[in-house]
């Protein structure tokens, strides 16, 4: 695994780049880092590979902050300014999955399944948010449910923890992570689902797969494919970039100082979707990028 320096100041130029499991709608999301991430760079192609909004949460209890806000901004003005951006839906934002038969694009934004991503150098990477692939989500929903009460918890001192911190001056820390990654049980989860997805993108002839859901970062061959996982925007505040090149970094923005979260009113957000925002498209369900390598 790798991961890019971030030190440097300056918009770093990538070919793509993927994010998810963003949780907008919860106390817990790093909204003001993936917005601070996303202003720091330019792409060609940005994916939203699911869980960007937790319906799940927001259906339970509303919570919305300026920086959520300011992060669905950055995202509609990279669309405006022709980043082409590609929002694959998750489990938490399923919703959005009732769309995906329509072949919708929302302010610039195509929605989709999944998509298959050719990199510079030629090779074919499957795009999916992955809780196809948890066992738990798709055969056990009650019980996916509790675990989120309970994960739910583990951000909560989470939060309080790196509000102590941010009060001293430090960076953020995941100490949820930290412990899930302590759990025996949790580690051979994790095992299973990265060679289940695996798995899926040699059965689809791809040469890797890139997803998310897990939050747990990585990059890595199994039996000859490229597994990549994003990470996430509540614990590891990590994204899979791709330079011109054809090479795939993950960026850790953990070390960057976010700042404090103010709530808006519950009410609503002061987000508003521009007019005109909705048009129907009769492409495939699925997007191929076919760029070559560039010079230097």
């Amino acid at each position: 695994m790798s991961f890019v320096d971030t030190s440097l100041a300056g918009q770093t130029p990538y070919r793509a780049v993927f994010l998810s499991d963003i949780h907008l709608g919860t106390r817990g999301s790093q909204a003001a880092l993936a917005a601070d991430f996303l202003k720091s760079i330019s792409c060609e192609k940005l994916y939203l590979v699911g869980d960007i909004i937790d319906g799940w949460r927001l259906r339970r209890s509303w919570y919305w902050d300026n920086h959520h806000d300011e992060l669905l901004q950055v995202i509609l003005r990279m669309a405006r300014h022709g980043t082409d951006v590609i929002y694959i839906p998750g489990n938490h934002d399923e919703m959005f999955r009732r769309w995906l038969p329509m072949n919708l694009e929302v302010a610039g934004v195509r929605l989709l399944p999944r998509a298959d991503h050719v990199a510079a150098d030629g090779k074919r990477y499957l795009v999916l948010h992955g809780d196809e692939f948890d066992s738990v989500v798709r055969y056990a929903p009650v019980l996916a449910l509790l675990g989120d009460q309970a994960y739910t918890a583990a951000l909560v001192l989470n939060r309080w923890i790196n509000g102590v911190r941010r009060r001293l001056g430090l960076p953020y820390r995941s100490f949820s992570a930290w412990a899930k990654r302590q759990v025996k049980g949790a580690v051979k989860a994790i095992d299973r689902f990265e060679e289940a997805l695996a798995k899926e993108a040699r059965q689809a002839g791809a040469d890797g797969i890139i997803c998310g859901h897990i939050h747990s970062p990585e990059i890595r061959t199994i039996d000859g494919v490229c597994y990549m996982n994003t990470g996430d925007w509540v614990e590891s505040c990590t994204g899979l970039v791709e330079d011109r090149n054809g090479d795939f970094s993950l960026i850790d923005w953990s070390r960057k100082t976010p700042a404090p979260a103010r709530d808006v009113p519950t009410v609503g957000s002061r987000f508003r979707w521009p007019e005109n925002m909705i048009s129907r498209r009769n492409e495939k369900s699925t997007v191929s990028v076919t760029s070559v390598r560039e010079p230097g």
